[in-house]
């Protein structure tokens, strides 16, 4: 069970973090609209659910994980591909977002069942 102080810092951790995918996407060349408008983007992988709860639990964390939102930004600044890099900002910024309103990484029996816990359940 998490402690309500523990909550608030891992919270704040991952405010850290989108901020900064707003500074990294400050540094590139697109209008601040595209931002908001490319930040839930990632959230199409959960039509892997339409499928069944295996498929939608892999398929999602692929999109929500940080190292392949890492890994896709170095590579767009590696290959000099705006677009890669973009995808890793958004890719980033998604996963932080998602962690400060309570949503993980989906273990394979249920959508709302999450590392951080269980969506919508008081523990």
């Amino acid at each position: 069970m998490m402690t309500k102080e523990m909550n608030t810092l891992l919270k704040l951790e991952e405010l850290g973090q989108f901020l900064l995918s707003i500074l990294l996407f400050n540094q590139l060349d697109y209008a601040w609209w595209v931002f908001p408008a490319c930040l839930l983007l990632p959230d199409l992988s959960m039509i892997g659910y339409a499928f069944n709860t295996k498929t939608g639990a892999w398929l999602y964390n692929i999109f929500h994980h940080k190292l392949l939102a890492i890994a896709v930004l170095f590579l767009g600044f590696a290959l000099q591909s705006p677009v890669l890099t973009l995808a890793g900002v958004i890719l980033f910024g998604h996963s932080a977002m998602d962690r400060i309103f309570g949503y993980g990484l989906k273990f394979k029996d249920d959508f709302k069942h999450t590392h951080l816990g269980w969506i919508g359940r008081k523990e």
